[in-house]
């Protein structure tokens, strides 16, 4: 148990990490035109992770989740999957990425690393870690109703973000 709760504080130190990096990035790209899109959609994302990883500790404690280890490992190397990938994605679109959707027309797309075979990756790595983080210590509740909002919020951010894609390549 004790071994869970420091892989969610891990995951959530790696999203404070991501926000460093997003606030540099989103200071780069406003000062070469960028342009934010879907900002409304913003605060619900926020949330939904907040209260992912808040999930997962709650739940595990309150309904005494057990720690089943086919599950349990599995899940963890999907977690760990997940992190590289996102990880690939932000240095991929090095001072382009950050946690809004701010494109400037002046900054060429990026059509490399994950960006070569998905025109969305980081969500893949967002889906999966969703699903996974939960399961590691069998959190199923918190999967389900997490995948299940998620899948909300991506609905509108990926046609966001397509929009600002757009202004870009057209």
């Amino acid at each position: 148990m004790i071994a869970y709760l420091v892989l969610v504080v891990v995951v959530g130190l790696e999203r404070v990490a991501e926000l460093v990096v997003s606030t540099r990035n989103l200071a780069w790209s406003r000062a070469r035109g960028g342009r934010e899109f879907g900002r409304g959609h913003y605060p619900a994302m926020v949330v939904l992770h907040v209260g992912l990883l808040v999930g997962c500790v709650v739940e595990v404690l309150v309904a005494d989740r057990p720690f089943l280890p086919a599950l349990g490992w599995s899940m963890f190397l999907l977690v760990l999957a997940s992190q590289a990938l996102r990880w690939w994605c932000i240095s991929t679109l090095g001072r382009q990425w950050n946690t809004r959707i701010v494109v400037a027309s002046t900054v060429p797309l990026v059509r490399s690393g994950p960006y070569r075979w998905l025109r969305h990756p980081n969500y893949v790595a967002v889906v999966v870690e969703g699903a996974a983080l939960p399961l590691v210590h069998s959190a199923w509740i918190t999967a389900v109703g997490f995948t299940v909002l998620n899948t909300a919020v991506l609905t509108v951010r990926i046609r966001a973000e397509n929009a600002a894609l757009a202004t870009v390549t057209a």
